[in-house]
């Protein structure tokens, strides 16, 4: 199991057009979501995420308006406070939780301080057990995922070796 985070940027940069290959196999060929999700969970029961917290460093986490309302009333704050102090736009105009130099505004060393109130996006993530639809569809994000985070990397690798994946 991986969990060094520089070899893992570098691996998965450098296995990038290997795991876009992957993608476009899981989405060709019949293949057993329940198996791919149970590789995930072996893989997840393994890593301990605070010793990483990559998922709240490198992408930016977009939010619902469900999600405003739960941190809001987590925070005792009206909707319109929230916005105001927690949120922004990106460059796509897509709702996002603020970002500092180290990441997420609610990050605090490698803990989330809203864990309990956490946005849906966050308590799903990587999205390969939990998430809407099948695996291959939640592919798209799955390639840029596997150089930041260590549960994605080996997940894709043992995918690979499970599927008989030659990646050529």
């Amino acid at each position: 199991m991986l969990t060094d985070l520089v070899q893992i940027r570098r691996l998965g940069e450098q296995k990038r057009e290997e795991n876009f290959r992957l993608r476009a196999h899981l989405k060709r060929h019949d293949h057993s979501d329940r198996r791919l999700r149970r590789l995930a969970e072996e893989i997840e029961a393994q890593i301990d995420c605070t010793l990483c917290a990559n998922c709240c460093r490198v992408p930016e986490v977009g939010i619902t308006d469900r999600d405003v309302e739960k941190l809001s009333k987590f925070y005792g704050v009206t909707p319109q406070e929230f916005h105001r102090d927690y949120t922004e736009r990106n460059e796509t105009n897509e709702l996002i939780l603020k970002r500092t130099e180290a990441g997420c505004v609610f990050l605090s060393g490698n803990l989330c301080t809203v864990y309990e109130a956490r946005p849906r996006n966050c308590a799903t993530f990587p999205h390969l057990i939990r998430g809407d639809g099948s695996i291959a569809s939640r592919m798209w994000a799955m390639v840029d995922r596997a150089a930041y985070c260590p549960i994605v990397y080996n997940w894709m690798e043992a995918a690979k070796q499970d599927l008989g994946f030659r990646g050529r």
